[in-house]
């Protein structure tokens, strides 16, 4: 899913979390497993959400285009 260099950068992200909230020290491996479980389990709920609202801001924006032709629309 995500290039190596993004999933170190993630790891990363863990590692420091864990550190500086938690006081924990979470090793890589660890990490990747972790990182691994959050995609697997979490991931698609924000792919979803994500999704869903990409999907919102399109419908909003359509409705904006029908209101703008109903507006130049000729009458006959």
């Amino acid at each position: 899913m995500f290039d190596t260099k993004k999933r170190n950068e993630l790891v990363i992200e863990l590692q420091n979390y864990f550190a500086d909230e938690l006081s924990q020290d979470l090793g890589q491996f660890d990490g990747e497993f972790l990182l691994d479980f959050i995609i697997t389990k979490m991931g698609p709920a924000f792919y979803n959400q994500g999704l869903n609202d990409a999907k919102q801001v399109v419908e909003r924006k359509l409705l904006d285009i029908s209101d703008e032709i109903y507006e130049i629309e000729k009458e006959e």
